[in-house]
């Protein structure tokens, strides 16, 4: 990579910074569609597209990125399940608006990455965190005229001011909740509180609605983060229940309008106390959570449907769809051909896309098995819950 500089030193001292400024943001999740629509501009450089950026790779071998980088990680917090807190001893290092700026930049034009995920400790203060990240998105939008998809998270306790100046900036904000219950957030987070974190996710929520009504009279106003906001928490660092889990992230889907609930399963950073040094980190736990919240976002159900207080931790042998079905054989079997919309997303093997196929083609006759095979229906899950013309599937 080039970069101009008055030296090799300068040269190698950006370089380090970017190695470990990379690495520390490594636990921040970011693989997200867009959300965003911007088409290109005549004079600008990239655009954001609805499909989505994320990490992936299109069918000519290209991979879809985000850089996903920190401003610095020099934090005054001592957060204890972060990498970057005050007390663990690793390497620092900040980026200058300008030096990261210009960073981006280069690797778009190498077409190395198509976006940038923004975050940061906080040095100093919040304030003057979010002033330093709001600088680097202005040289971006103006100075390089750069178009493109821009996810950029919002610091716990800064102005609200700065929330909205980021906002016009970037195309989703996120905050941080950090851990499941305001307890453990005193246990382990103690810097941070409850109302500092929601108190900016308030902020973006209410710009957001009121966005969307300037938009609807004056189509030219400045969009303010057209992607919305999501938010990040962290799974199995506290002795939370997974119906804790699910009960908030409904809970903030509702309230906050978040376009994602992301789960990080905790990976022991320099301090293994907060878990047995027998328990590996819980990543099935957590890819069981995003089944669960996938339910909860697009299958109609509700948290007290998955799980309740005699049931608060999801199976780990079964998926949480399947799990439930089990659980409710009076419901089953299902007759394709009759079943509304909402029965036939509780049935394993069916989802929102196959459902729509299955109300589209029947209104031209009475489906079979076959034609459920066709339509996307995982018939090797679904065989055992459905009907079709009032017979099951042969050999269940």
């Amino acid at each position: 990579m080039e970069v101009t500089t008055d030296g090799d030193d300068a040269v190698l001292d950006l370089m380090d910074k970017l190695s470990i400024l990379t690495d520390s943001a490594k636990y921040d999740v970011a693989c997200t569609s867009s959300g965003s629509n911007r088409p290109g501009v005549r004079g600008a450089i990239g655009s954001a597209c609805m499909p989505g950026i994320c990490h992936s790779f299109a069918a000519d071998g290209r991979c879809i990125s985000l850089l996903k980088v920190l401003m610095t990680n020099i934090c005054v917090y001592d957060c204890q399940y972060c990498v970057n807190r005050r007390s663990n001893d690793v390497p620092r290092a900040a980026f200058t608006p300008e030096e990261l700026a210009s960073l981006t930049m280069e690797f778009y034009q190498r077409n190395y990455i198509e976006g940038l995920f923004l975050s940061s400790g906080v040095l100093q203060s919040p304030d003057a965190s979010m002033e330093r990240m709001c600088r680097v998105l202005e040289l971006l939008r103006g100075q390089y005229r750069f178009n493109g998809y821009i996810h950029a998270k919002a610091i716990p306790g800064c102005s609200p001011e700065l929330v909205q100046k980021l906002g016009l900036l970037c195309d989703r904000l996120s905050v941080n909740i950090e851990l499941p219950s305001e307890q453990s957030l005193r246990a382990l987070a103690p810097d941070k509180t409850k109302e500092t974190i929601l108190r900016p996710m308030t902020e973006i929520r209410d710009t957001l609605t009121q966005n969307k009504q300037e938009l609807a009279v004056y189509r030219h106003t400045p969009k303010f983060a057209p992607a919305g906001q999501s938010t990040q928490m962290i799974i199995g660092a506290t002795p939370d229940t997974d119906w804790q889990i699910l009960r908030l992230s409904e809970s903030l889907y509702h309230k906050y309008s978040l376009k994602r609930v992301f789960y990080s399963a905790y990976i022991p950073v320099g301090n293994r106390a907060l878990l047995p040094h027998d328990q590996p980190p819980p990543l099935l736990r957590e890819h069981r959570l995003y089944q669960a919240d996938w339910l909860l976002r697009f299958y109609e159900f509700k948290a007290n449907e998955i799980l309740d207080d005699s049931n608060p931790t999801l199976d780990p042998l079964l998926d949480p769809k399947c799990h439930w079905a089990l659980g409710h054989l009076d419901a089953f079997p299902v007759e394709v051909n009759r079943a509304d919309r909402s029965l036939l997303l509780r049935v394993p093997g069916i989802g929102p896309k196959s459902a729509a196929r299955i109300l589209t083609a029947r209104r031209a006759g009475s489906l079979s098995f076959d034609d459920l095979k066709k339509i996307g229906v995982v018939m090797r899950r679904a065989a055992y819950f459905i009907t079709c013309r009032g017979k099951m599937f042969p050999g269940t």
